[in-house]
């Protein structure tokens, strides 16, 4: 790269391989993607030059195969194989298929989704590694799904194929991969996004970034999910930064990483959902606060479930001496349906908070009260729509406009909207295709999201399926989560889920929580009387069953959303793995 090549988005860009092309060619020495190897100091690293050629060897082997058009399974590691396997479904006109590889230790949580994922969206080729490639011989060996695939491990793969690439007919409208939703409400299905959607999508986090001038992304999100994947690996690409990226399961492991990452490389902004700042603020003590400076740190997305203004409290109070300023959190909301985002909070300005009355929320009605207040919730904004992208409060029922100041189904247009399902024409229509029954306006994406606009504020308040319905009354789940989980210190935050089964012909709430690694099976009954009295206290909610997990045990989607439907199944089959007493 000359020091005369500015970063910045390339103007008139067809495709999100085009991006690439050029930036090979104009910026062929400058380094695209750092890879943490060990989530600290061993990495690898890949130029936009490296990628390309990368891209264009897998990609002509693709060619070779006929996937042109077809779709490509892509199981990989978090890691650079694994984006020079994305580009080179691209650079083959072949429509990717992200998903999680089998996992030795975990077969039975990553096979499932995978099997659903092989089953629907019938892939000509998988693009994989030598040692995953071996396990799924042993584990899907006769399974007519797996057998039907044309296998190729790409770190077999010399990059003089490269020569033989060329470059295929592709537009704005060529579907260019199928993003799996997480499942938390339902089976994954495979949202159809376009290039056009991507380059849309890119711009849209662009204007939303628009006060940085020089950016360091640092990623550990899943590259599977569309935060990760668009946010850490797509986006840099779109406006040429340099993207520094770790294995999710080496901040899991310490989450202190995360954080080090951010102040020994600089990096300007990074996304997380709700629960990895709370995990950061429990796990990371005040010695190794000491060493860190994150005062480079402007943007800290917080996004993917409802957000807690205690959270971000929380953090601050912890990192602000670190130099984390509260003004760097921007809250955002989105989903896979709409590419990735739909809002956000402006940059550099503190996220902005309003207080409403429980009882009311329950009703769907938005009445204010103070902080102080008896049964006062404080929901912290998503920020604001820009560009293209419009959103409408909407009753769910009738399909008619929400008046001011009421809860309602969030419904959203604009460029970034998926095209639809992968072969699910019926519920492609249903969810992408709707339309106001007062006006005829539409087409508009139904998110399945509950929440009400407030001076320009999108607050999103849970989601419309979640809802547990007890004598008239709409609770949401995340409010009695909230309580449970902070009526004993035994309990562990962010992993507890409420969710109502019927039982004698009426609807009874049931609450599953994780328990800390310290809890004892003496512990168990002052523990259920804790979390029964503070629900009932605070909601005048009697619980039928309070279950109590082992760490790990409560279903989260890659993003870190409770599977409140998983946790339902689970229940009714037997299979939530609960303490022994």
């Amino acid at each position: 790269m000359t020091p005369e090549t500015p970063a910045g988005p390339v103007v008139d860009a067809a495709t999100i391989f085009d991006i690439l092309r050029w930036r090979a060619l104009n910026q062929p020495e400058k380094r695209a993607y750092t890879f943490l190897v060990d989530g600290e100091l061993a990495v690898a690293h890949l130029s936009y030059a490296e990628l390309d050629r990368r891209a264009r060897a897998i990609g002509a082997r693709l060619q070779r195969l006929g996937a042109q058009g077809e779709r490509v399974l892509l199981l990989f590691p978090p890691g650079l194989e694994y984006i020079a396997a994305f580009f080179g479904c691209l650079y083959a006109g072949a429509v990717a298929v992200p998903a999680y590889p089998p996992h030795p230790t975990r077969i039975d949580r990553t096979s499932f989704r995978l099997r659903v994922i092989a089953r629907d969206a019938r892939p000509l080729v998988a693009l994989t590694t030598t040692s995953i490639l071996a396990l799924v011989e042993t584990l899907y060996a006769q399974e007519a799904d797996f057998q039907a695939m044309n296998w190729l491990a790409t770190d077999q793969l010399t990059n003089e194929a490269a020569q033989r690439w060329q470059p295929p007919t592709t537009t704005r409208d060529t579907l260019a991969f199928l993003q799996y939703t997480s499942g938390s409400t339902a089976a994954p299905k495979g949202v159809m996004l376009t290039h056009r959607n991507l380059l849309a999508n890119a711009a849209y986090i662009n204007e939303a970034e628009k006060n940085i001038s020089q950016r360091l992304g640092m990623f550990w999100l899943p590259p599977y999910h569309d935060l990760g994947l668009i946010g850490g690996i797509l986006q840099p690409l779109y406006y040429g930064d340099t993207s520094l990226l770790m294995s999710p399961v080496s901040f899991l492991q310490q989450p202190i990483r995360w954080l080090r990452a951010i102040a020994r490389y600089g990096a300007t902004h990074s996304a997380a959902p709700n629960f990895a700042y709370d995990l950061c603020v429990r796990k990371i003590g005040p010695e190794q606060r000491a060493t860190l400076d994150l005062s480079s740190w402007q943007i800290a997305y917080n996004g993917a479930e409802p957000i807690r203004a205690e959270t971000l409290n929380r953090f601050v109070a912890a990192f602000g001496p670190c130099g984390f300023c509260a003004s760097a959190f921007m809250p955002c909301y989105g989903l896979a349906e709409a590419t990735l985002m739909v809002s956000s909070a402006p940059g550099a300005t503190e996220p902005i908070e309003t207080t409403i009355a429980a009882d009311a929320l329950e009703q769907r009605r938005v009445v204010a009260v103070a902080p102080d207040a008896p049964g006062a919730r404080t929901l912290v904004s998503s920020g604001r729509t820009m560009l293209d992208t419009q959103v409408r409060i909407v009753q769910p029922d009738s399909a008619t406009l929400c008046p001011p100041d009421t809860v309602g189904e969030i419904w959203v247009s604009g460029p970034t909207v998926a095209k639809g399902y992968w072969q699910r024409p019926r519920e492609s229509e249903q969810t992408f295709r709707a339309h106001l029954a007062d006006s005829g306006a539409g087409p508009f994406l139904r998110t399945g999201d509950l929440g009400f606009v407030q001076d320009g504020e999108l607050f999103v308040t849970g989601r419309l399926k979640d809802l547990i319905i007890i004598g008239g009354r709409n609770i949401y789940p995340e409010d009695l989560e909230r309580t449970a989980e902070q009526s004993h210190s035994l309990l562990r935050p962010s992993c507890c889920a409420a969710f109502s089964v019927e039982v004698d012909g009426e609807e009874r709430v049931i609450i599953a929580q994780e328990v800390e690694r310290r809890y004892r099976d003496a512990d168990a009954d002052e523990v259920r009387r804790a979390i029964r009295r503070a629900v009932m206290e605070q909601h005048d909610v009697r619980l039928y069953a309070v279950l109590l997990l082992r760490a790990g045990r409560i279903p989260k989607t890659s993003s870190g959303k409770i599977q409140r439907h998983a946790c339902h199944d689970s229940y009714l089959a037997g299979t939530l793995d609960m303490v022994k007493e």
